[in-house]
């Protein structure tokens, strides 16, 4: 794909390519639609995402089969408590040449790939946690002075068990605020439960077809960012974000209740980046509230921090964005 072509041509090549990608995963991987397309959003607005789920409903699936269809490198990281940001992010080495001279050489670490999975990353001390940090938001690690860019794209895929607590690590805002996704993994229905078994139980699982190549998907991510929103979207889409914060004028009472910390600006970004994508996947070449609407819980529930007093009463980001989503209209 050329940038010289016609925009229309351009996103009806995206919205084509979309579909051969989708159709791939399904031959990999059973149900789990919404999850999928998610995934599939965040590859072209080039964020990461934190998939929370119970451990079996196929989270490392779906992003290993991802990255087969896109072509793309991939690594995995289990996170453990011993683990060491030096086993992420790689370290410095004394090596021997050929003629016996000695020198410092850089040894990179998994994460110098195109999709990296971090599973159960929460189960990893903040250390270690803190070493994905710079790489998520300025692709490239830092190491003894010296700066290696990571490979582009670059996607962090982190998953999390929601019902452990004993020996985790909860991430802190500042890594949470970094996901453009927060994405909850629901478990099968029967009829899929049942295609899960017949699939895996029956003979070789299958993989993923790659549909995708690198050059493509860097083309497809700029030219997401070409379509435009125009202002009455974005300032509809703005006032709910605003309206996240306790000690903004048109917060409602839960949020004034609840809420200690609103959705930061890198919520709006998110948002309006996925909503980007779905136009494209529509045929469209602006921004509506209506493309907004799906991403509204993904891209924002964890970005806004409850009071303990919450919990108690048993109210959730989702139930308090849910509020705020359905009021959602152009300026």
């Amino acid at each position: 794909m050329t940038e010289e072509r016609p925009l229309e041509e351009q996103i009806q090549q995206f919205r084509d390519r979309v579909r051969e990608l989708q159709s791939s995963l399904r031959q990999a991987v059973v149900g789990q639609q919404e999850v999928i397309d998610l995934l599939i959003a965040a590859v072209f607005a080039d964020g990461h995402v934190l998939l929370e789920g119970l451990p079996g409903l196929g989270k490392t699936l779906m992003v290993k089969s991802l990255a087969d269809a896109i072509s793309l490198g991939f690594n995995r990281v289990q996170f453990t408590p011993d683990l060491m940001p030096a086993d992420i992010t790689g370290t410095t080495i004394l090596a021997s040449a050929p003629d016996g001279a000695r020198s410092f050489t850089f040894e990179p670490g998994p994460i110098f790939t195109n999709i990296l999975l971090a599973d159960e990353i929460n189960r990893a001390g903040p250390k270690t946690q803190s070493a994905l940090l710079q790489a998520m938001q300025e692709r490239e690690v830092s190491l003894f002075g010296r700066h290696y860019p990571l490979p582009r794209p670059f996607l962090v895929f982190a998953t999390q068990n929601p019902i452990e607590l004993a020996g985790t690590y909860p991430l802190p805002e500042a890594q949470l605020d970094r996901f453009l996704f927060k994405v909850i993994v629901p478990a099968p229905t029967e009829e899929e439960l049942i295609a899960i078994a017949e699939r895996t139980t029956g003979g070789e699982p299958q993989r993923a077809p790659v549909v995708l190549a690198e050059a493509e998907i860097l083309a497809f991510q700029r030219l997401v960012r070409l379509i435009p929103v125009a202002a009455p979207v974005l300032r509809g889409v703005t006032r709910g974000v605003l309206a996240t914060r306790p000690d903004h004028p048109g917060a409602p009472a839960a949020v004034r209740r609840h809420v200690r910390h609103g959705v930061s600006p890198r919520g709006l970004q998110s948002l309006l980046l996925a909503a980007k994508v779905r136009a494209c996947l529509d045929g469209r070449f602006n921004v509506s509230i209506d493309d907004v609407r799906p991403h509204w819980l993904p891209a924002l529930r964890h970005r806004v921090i409850l009071d303990p007093g919450a919990a108690l009463e048993g109210v959730t980001a989702d139930a308090i964005l849910g509020e705020i989503g359905t009021a959602l209209a152009p300026a």
